[in-house]
C-alpha cells in the first residue's frame, strides 16, 4: 500500500499548485441543525504553513494528515457572527494566500423541505441520452472525452438544458419526481456518459451544464410541484478524481496486497453482509473490492471520508433544493458508516427521502436495509435508510407475464412476492419498477407488445410503493442488453437532437405505436396523482385464479378494484368471491376508458388485459336503474 500511495503522491507533487488550490465545501449556511462544518483546504505543502482566520474566529480543530497538501479545519458556525471571513495561509507574519469563506442565509423552511413519497411517480433519465439543449457544451477543452454520437458508448451531448426544455412533456406525462443518473464531473477517458465514476463531487460536469443550471432545473421542477432526485454515489469514485490522484490518507480508499496497483474486483456477493456464517475474506472482498479498475472503492469507515460524503450530500440538498436521493450500490458500503450518513442527513432534513439501490433477490435481505427493520434488528443493525428498491417484484414481473398459470407461476409469482410485505417496516416507501438503466428494456423482452406493457404499468401504478419508470418506456423504446450491452438500453430519446428525423416529445408527432404506449401511461399516471387511496391505502389481495390477479386498494373514503388478466383467454370473474371488498358497491368507473360498469353476478375481462375500477356505491354515480338495483344480489 505504501508503494501505491507514493505513486499517487509523486504524480500530484509534480504539478505546481497555488497556496490554496481548493476549498471544499466552498461555502456553507447559517442555522443548520448541526452547526459544525469541516472545511477541506488543499494546496502544495499547506500543512506546513500556518492557518489563521479573520474576525477573531477560532477553529474548534485543525487536523493535519499524512499528506501535507491537506488540512481539515472544523468550525462552529454558531460562534461566527459574520457572513464572510477570510481563511489566511501564513508563513510567520507573511500572508501567502487567502480565501473568503461565506456563510449564506438558508431559505425559509429549508429544513422541512418536501421529498418524494408514494404519491409520486419517479421518472428516471440518463441525461446524456435524453435531449441536447445546448450544443455548445457537447465537448469541453479541459475534459478528456469528447462528444461523438456515432459511438454507442460515447458521449452523445444530452444535457440539463435539454431536460429543462422538455419539462412540459414530463409534467403532462404524470411524472412528479425526476431521477437523473449522476451529472457531477466524470473525467474518465471512456464511458464517462453514465457518470458513476465521478471526478469532482462539488461540480456539475460542464458537458451537462453548470451548477447554476442544475439548481435552475430543480427550481423549475419545484415551481411545477415536481422535484429533482440526485443519484448519489458513496461506494466508489473515478480513478481520475483529484482526491484519488493525491490521496489525503492511504486509507481513503481500499487497497489489496498482491493485486495490480492494489486493485481487486468485488465478488458482488453482498448477501454476505447478513450471513452469520460468512467467511471474513468473502465479506471483505464483497465490501472493499472495487467495482471496476476505473472505480476505486471508497473507505467510508475513515471518519474524514464519512464527514466529506455527509457534508457533500447536505451541501447539494441545500444548494440545489433537492427532493431526494437515490443511492447507488448501497449495500456495498460500510454499513455502520452509512447508517451514520443517512441519520445525519435525515436529522437535518426530517422529511427527506433516500432510496438505496439494494440489488438483492430476497425480500428478507432487502427489508433488512430499510430503517427500523425487524430483519435488520435481528442482525443488530439499523440502516436509518428510509426507502429501498423492490427488486423481488422486478424479478418476478417479466417471468409472471411470460408464463402460463401454475402453482408458483404466472400471476402467482406476483401474489407470492406481495406475501412478503410483512417484512418491511414502511411498505409504502418501496420503489417499484420493471426496468431501469441497468436492466433489459421491458419492451425488448416483450417485442413491443402493448398488452404486456399495460399489464406491468397497471401493477406498478396501483400497488403499494413509489412507481418508477425509465425514460422512453412510455413510447415503447427498446434495447437489447445481451447483444448490445449497456449502450443499447440507453439509446437516445427520439427528438432530443435537432438532427433527429422524428420528435416523440411532440405528442402529435408520435407514431401510432408510440402513441398507444404513451396515452395509456399518461392516462394512468395522471389519474394516480390525486389518488390518496393508491398512495397510502390498505391492500386486499385475492389469490390468483385462472391467471387472473385481483386486489383492492381501500381507505375510509374510497375503494379501487384492480383486475389483471394474464391469461390468453377472456375470463369471466364470479364476483361473489370478492364480496368482502365489494359490499355496498353497485358498480364502478373504468379509469382508462372512463366507462361506467354496473356489476352483475360476474365480470368479463378480456385476455391479456387489466382494468382499474373506482368503485361507486350510490345510485347516480353509475348508470343503474332502480329495477336493476332490485335484482342486484351480490352484496346487499
Amino acid at each position: 500500500m505504501k508503494k501505491i500511495f507514493t505513486i499517487f503522491a509523486i504524480s500530484a507533487a509534480s504539478v505546481t499548485f497555488a497556496q490554496i488550490q481548493k476549498v471544499e465545501p466552498a461555502f456553507w449556511w447559517k442555522g443548520m441543525k448541526n452547526p459544525e462544518i469541516q472545511i477541506l483546504v488543499y494546496g502544495k505543502d499547506i500543512a506546513n504553513k500556518e492557518i489563521e482566520f479573520s474576525n477573531g474566529i477560532k477553529a474548534k480543530d485543525i487536523q493535519k494528515v499524512e499528506n501535507p497538501n491537506y488540512v481539515f479545519v472544523t468550525l462552529n458556525t454558531n460562534e461566527i457572527n459574520v457572513s464572510k471571513f477570510k481563511i489566511n495561509i501564513k508563513n510567520g507574519k507573511k500572508n501567502l494566500d487567502s480565501y473568503t469563506y461565506e456563510l449564506k442565509e438558508r431559505k425559509p423552511n429549508s429544513a422541512n423541505r418536501e421529498s418524494f413519497t408514494s404519491k409520486d411517480l419517479m421518472y428516471l433519465i440518463m441525461p446524456d441520452r435524453f435531449a441536447n439543449g445546448d450544443e455548445k457544451n457537447d465537448s469541453q477543452p479541459n475534459l478528456t472525452e469528447k462528444a461523438n454520437r456515432n459511438l454507442p458508448n460515447g458521449r452523445h451531448g444530452g444535457d440539463l438544458r435539454g431536460i429543462i426544455n422538455n419539462l412540459n412533456y414530463l409534467q403532462n406525462l404524470g411524472a412528479t419526481a425526476i431521477w437523473l443518473t449522476p451529472v457531477n464531473e466524470d473525467n474518465e477517458k471512456v464511458y464517462s456518459y453514465h457518470g458513476y465514476a465521478q471526478t469532482d463531487l462539488y461540480k456539475i460536469d460542464p458537458r451537462y451544464g453548470t451548477n447554476e443550471d442544475y439548481k435552475e432545473l430543480s427550481q423549475k421542477l419545484n415551481q411545477r410541484k415536481m422535484m429533482l432526485v440526485m443519484d448519489y454515489v458513496t461506494n466508489h469514485w473515478g480513478i481520475s478524481h483529484w482526491l484519488i490522484k493525491d490521496l489525503p490518507t492511504k486509507d481513503w480508499v481500499h487497497w489489496f496486497n498482491g493485486g495490480e496497483n492494489g486493485f481487486k474486483r468485488s465478488n458482488y456477493k453482498i448477501t454476505s453482509q447478513f450471513d452469520t456464517n460468512a467467511s471474513q475474506i468473502d465479506k471483505t472482498i464483497a465490501l472493499d473490492g472495487w467495482f471496476d479498475t476505473s472505480m476505486p472503492d471508497i473507505n467510508q469507515s475513515n471518519p474524514l471520508v464519512l464527514k466529506y460524503l455527509t457534508q457533500n450530500a447536505i451541501w447539494w440538498i441545500e444548494y440545489a433544493e433537492l427532493g431526494g436521493f437515490r443511492v447507488d450500490t448501497y449495500p456495498y458500503n460500510d454499513k455502520e458508516a452509512m447508517a451514520k450518513w443517512a441519520k445525519a442527513i435525515t436529522d437535518e432534513y426530517p422529511k427527506f427521502n433516500i432510496v438505496g439501490e439494494t440489488w438483492l433477490n430476497n425480500a428478507g435481505h432487502i427489508s433488512a436495509w430499510q430503517k427500523n427493520s425487524k430483519t435488520g434488528e435481528a442482525a443488530n443493525y439499523n440502516s436509518n435508510l428510509p426507502s429501498v428498491m423492490d427488486f423481488p417484484l422486478y424479478d418476478e414481473l417479466p417471468k409472471a407475464i411470460k408464463e402460463k398459470e401454475g402453482w408458483n407461476n404466472g400471476m402467482n409469482r406476483i401474489y407470492n412476492s406481495f406475501t412478503n410485505d410483512f417484512l418491511y417496516p414502511d411498505i409504502n416507501n418501496l420503489l417499484v419498477f420493471f426496468e431501469n438503466h441497468d436492466t433489459e428494456r421491458w419492451n425488448e423482452i416483450f417485442n413491443n407488445d402493448p398488452k404486456a406493457y399495460k399489464l406491468a404499468m397497471t401493477i406498478i401504478s396501483t400497488v403499494r410503493g413509489i412507481p418508477q419508470i425509465y425514460y422512453g418506456t412510455e413510447i415503447g423504446m427498446r434495447g437489447d442488453k445481451n447483444k448490445g450491452g449497456d449502450a443499447d438500453i440507453r439509446r437516445d430519446f427520439p427528438g432530443g437532437w435537432k438532427s433527429d428525423k422524428q420528435n416523440a416529445f411532440d405528442i402529435s408527432s408520435q407514431t401510432t405505436e408510440q402513441k398507444e404506449f404513451h396515452d395509456f401511461t399518461q392516462k394512468l399516471l395522471t389519474w394516480r396523482k390525486g389518488k390518496e387511496v393508491i398512495h397510502t391505502g390498505k391492500t386486499k389481495n385475492f389469490v390468483p385464479q385462472n391467471d387472473v390477479f385481483v386486489y383492492f386498494r381501500y381507505n375510509e373514503k374510497e375503494t379501487v378494484m384492480v383486475v389483471v388478466n394474464n391469461s390468453e383467454k377472456e375470463q369471466n370473474l364470479e364476483l361473489n368471491r370478492f364480496a368482502e371488498s365489494m359490499k355496498g358497491f353497485y358498480g364502478g368507473i373504468d379509469v382508462i376508458s372512463e366507462e361506467e360498469i354496473v356489476f352483475d353476478k360476474s365480470l368479463k375481462i378480456p385476455s391479456k388485459s387489466s382494468i382499474v375500477l373506482e368503485l361507486k356505491e350510490e345510485l347516480g354515480e353509475v348508470n343503474i336503474l332502480p329495477s336493476e338495483k332490485a335484482n342486484y344480489n351480490l352484496t346487499r
